[in-house]
């Protein structure tokens, strides 16, 4: 199993009140940035169990999830709903997208 679902956990917890704030100006953002982060974490541990293509897609999933959930941060910052996400949460994403992305497209 990758052990990134882990740092993945830390984000959901760590962003939880971000989520919140971000709900209080647009709910549409929120629940979308609360899915895919949800998304990223449970498509990475359903991945570890699969074989061959269904564990690409899962990791796959996983990683356009995660994108997604940091352009969501991304956007409501944008908006001026919060502040811009900090340089260690940048980090933290870069992190699991990096690993994600070697997984899904390893060098041959």
């Amino acid at each position: 199993m990758l052990r990134i679902h882990l740092v993945i956990r830390e984000l959901v917890r760590t962003t939880a009140e971000t989520a919140r704030q971000i709900e209080r100006c647009d709910r549409s953002l929120a629940t979308q940035y609360r899915n895919a982060l949800g998304s990223a974490g449970l498509n990475t541990v359903e991945g570890s169990d699969q074989r061959g293509r269904r564990r690409e897609a899962h990791y796959s999933m996983a990683l356009g999830s995660t994108r997604e959930a940091w352009e969501a941060l991304n956007v409501a910052a944008g908006w001026g709903y919060i502040a811009e996400p900090s340089d260690e949460l940048r980090d933290k994403f870069n992190h699991v997208i990096g690993t994600l992305h070697r997984v899904v497209h390893p060098r041959r």
